[in-house]
């Protein structure tokens, strides 16, 4: 699931690719982060700055991000660098990875994995990044093994990544609130200037419509929303961010949580 803010104009030419999404960011502006969860502007406020953007041949950075829940990180590395070369994604969010340490390793073709995990059986979160924007990686912050977050210096511009792997239906209620508490002090350490994304397996589904959520989800969810979608949406409002790939139709084999 990939939620950003309104600062974050999603590329619709390629609706198929569920797992990703092309940001386009105005280098001018401090307007809020971005994200598979990001920040977002008020709606009138959001206008403007695209209207602005397209009268005004303001330097923009080009970014497609996406995230993938892997299963686990074994034997698959090769395979992941080769689908993120295929689609063309600079920066991965991936989950339960089932890698236990805090390191970096390069998996093959110019991609390096940041990871943490605490057991190599469950859990695990990871960001793979391109090898350009590899070397420009300012701090990693490994929270715990649900949530990690790295920071990218991209032309000038500080981009915030963030992975996250919510607790499964069926979990203890207070492993689900670490959870959220954990992502809630992330997200709240990121200042308004820099720009955020995060892409997360959130265990949960949104539900088809937006009526009364209008400001933060568009209408192509995906099923009924369940208790794991309402807390997605709540968060969503509280940290003033949006759900992207609810923007945009989806093919029906491509269909995900969300």
């Amino acid at each position: 699931m990939r939620i950003t803010n309104k600062n974050f104009i999603p590329d619709r030419s390629r609706p198929g690719l569920t797992t990703t999404a092309t940001g386009i960011v105005s280098r001018q502006g401090t307007g809020g982060n971005w994200a598979t969860l990001g920040r977002r502007r008020k709606r009138r406020g959001g206008r403007r700055l695209q209207r602005r953007q397209g009268k005004e041949q303001c330097r923009r950075v080009e970014v497609r991000v996406g995230t993938l829940n892997v299963g686990t990180m074994t034997g698959k590395g090769r395979e992941v660098a080769d689908m993120m070369e295929r689609r063309k994604v600079d920066m991965l969010c991936v989950q339960e990875t089932k890698w236990k340490g805090s390191k970096a390793r390069n998996i093959g073709g110019g991609f390096k994995l940041f990871y943490h995990g605490v057991d190599g059986k469950r859990n695990g979160v990871g960001v793979i990044l391109k090898e350009e924007y590899s070397k420009s990686v300012v701090e990693v912050k490994r929270v715990s093994d649900r949530v990690m977050i790295v920071k990218v210096e991209v032309e000038g511009m500080m981009i915030n990544v963030i992975s996250a792997y919510a607790p499964q239906v069926g979990c203890e209620m207070e492993e689900k609130e670490r959870f959220w508490s954990e992502l809630d002090e992330v997200v709240d350490g990121v200042p308004r200037k820099e720009r955020l994304v995060i892409g997360a397996d959130f265990n949960g589904h949104v539900g088809e419509g937006n009526r009364g959520d209008e400001e933060v989800m568009g209408r192509y969810g995906f099923k009924e929303r369940n208790v794991e979608g309402q807390m997605v949406v709540d968060f969503a409002k509280r940290m003033e961010m949006a759900v992207v790939n609810t923007y945009f139709k989806k093919k029906e084999d491509h269909r995900e949580f969300l």
